[in-house]
């Protein structure tokens, strides 16, 4: 877990939920920051958010804004992943989402579920500074679709161009815009990606053209915007059809003058930048309906790049697979492997989230079966469109036998022998042993009604030890 001795930032008025997620962060080795509402109005502009990695809230028994609020959360350089412990009518699921938000925390609280969604937040912070793309850094595929993706991104990428990316959320849009860039004159020089989706409209002109000190109520001092950023290299504008329409009016005379301001300025600028834009919406609709600016649409949609979604490309599905599992081996996530069935089970999955679904499906089964093999009945329910093979045939491998099955070995041989005795044909031993661990476990904590002290006795190990091997393994003692 990468977030072991992080810091937190709780901001909830229910004392006695405050409390019980203050003691389950502690218990994880976080560090806690814990506020009720009152108190982070009054002293939260002097807190240091740049050294916080996730913000839990809660209930506030004050009329505020939550769409203000989780704006404000945020470090200049970042977006900080965001947990609720509570409903809040008020905020919009998307609204939530392009804020920050990572997941929802229901109460009763587990262990199991915080470090799942702690894991998320990880991720979600990792991606914000990763040079590479969230899900892929390269397009990865054999399909017709993606061949001609490929051939697009050839015949345009030399030519300093604007591209408009379009296709469904998660298909890997940002993905071909960073191959664009590389393969541009200007890979040399960075790469900026803004999702106009997830900055509050207000702040928008800000955050690409930069302000100076005093431009506005908190601009305490002068900052770069994206714009500026980017100088030399390539501007990606994800997510374009939520740009509010005044700030699309900003955006096209910064296009057609390649000049732009500071807000609060005087000083004309150079806009030296490439601009890549990608959106899922349909643009034209949007202009027909007064919600998009059709001289804005033919200045980006100079050539156009439709990504198919991964339903539309399943014959790809294992090179995706390999690719995203070799990363989450890279960044230290976690590996495991597909038993065959599980991968014919994924071909029949509908796919509505895409690469970006199957990215998250993976990152779940790395943490849950760690150097493990998956079969049809380790796969989360909506994703088992098959039934598992007939269990003598998948016994006929040894490292893709169940935890029933080695349980069974176990349990049936040690009596006979005093010991474990080694099946005819072979048996996975880290998996096996990990296993067997986790199951004896839990054995223990229900044996001694989850009290972890008296379970480590029952083991013979330190408590310590077996609270490490409790996040280990993701067991609560709920």
């Amino acid at each position: 877990m990468h977030l072991s001795g992080s810091n937190v930032l709780i901001i909830d008025d229910a004392l006695e939920r405050r409390d019980h997620l203050q003691g389950i962060c502690e218990f994880l080795e976080l560090q806690c920051h814990v506020f009720d509402f009152v108190t982070w109005l009054q002293q939260g502009k002097s807190f240091d958010l740049s050294t916080t990695s996730v913000v839990f809230l809660g209930e506030s028994s004050l009329p505020i804004s939550l769409n203000k609020l989780i704006a404000d959360l945020n470090d200049q350089e970042r977006i900080l992943p965001k947990v609720l412990v509570c409903d809040w009518p008020e905020l919009s699921e998307s609204d939530f989402e392009n804020a920050g938000g990572v997941g929802h925390l229901q109460e009763p609280y587990s262990y199991a579920a915080m470090l799942d969604l702690l894991h998320h937040c990880y991720v979600f912070s990792t991606q914000q500074h990763s040079p590479s793309h969230p899900e892929l850094s390269s397009l990865v595929g054999q399909s017709p679709s993606i061949i001609e993706v490929k051939r697009l991104i050839a015949q345009v990428a030399p030519r300093d161009i604007s591209v408009l990316i379009t296709g469904e959320s998660g298909t890997g849009k940002e993905v071909v815009a960073r191959c664009l860039h590389e393969q541009s004159a200007r890979a040399e020089g960075p790469f900026v990606p803004v999702n106009c989706g997830a900055i509050p409209a207000e702040l928008l002109e800000s955050e690409l053209f930069g302000h100076e000190k005093g431009a506005f109520t908190g601009a305490i001092s002068s900052r770069a915007g994206r714009f500026e950023l980017a100088q030399g290299g390539t501007l990606f504008l994800d997510e374009i059809g939520d740009m509010p329409l005044p700030m699309q009016v900003k955006l096209l005379r910064v296009i057609q003058e390649r000049q732009f301001e500071r807000v609060g300025g005087t000083k004309t600028q150079e806009a030296d930048v490439r601009i890549i834009a990608a959106t899922h919406k349909d643009l034209e609709t949007m202009i027909e309906a007064g919600e998009f600016r059709e001289d804005l649409y033919y200045r980006l949609n100079v050539f156009p790049i439709e990504m198919p979604a991964l339903r539309e490309r399943l014959d790809d599905l294992p090179l995706l697979v390999n690719g995203l599992i070799e990363r989450l081996k890279l960044e230290g996530i976690g590996s495991f492997r597909f038993h065959p069935s599980a991968l014919e089970s994924l071909k029949k999955h509908p796919w509505q989230g895409n690469v970006r679904e199957l990215a998250n499906l993976l990152e779940r089964l790395a943490i849950i079966y760690p150097d493990g093999i998956v079969g049809v009945s380790e796969l989360p329910p909506k994703f088992r469109h098959i039934e598992e093979p007939d269990p003598g045939r998948y016994a006929q491998d040894a490292r893709q036998l169940s935890l029933v099955e080695e349980t069974q070995i176990y349990t049936q041989a040690l009596p006979a022998s005093g010991g474990v005795q080694l099946p005819p044909e072979g048996i996975e031993l880290k998996r096996f042993l990990e296993k067997l661990e986790r199951s004896l476990i839990n054995q223990a904590l229900e044996r001694c009604t989850n009290v972890v002290a008296r379970a480590a006795d029952e083991l013979g190990i330190r408590r310590t030890t077996l609270v490490e091997k409790m996040r280990k393994y993701g067991i609560s003692r709920q």
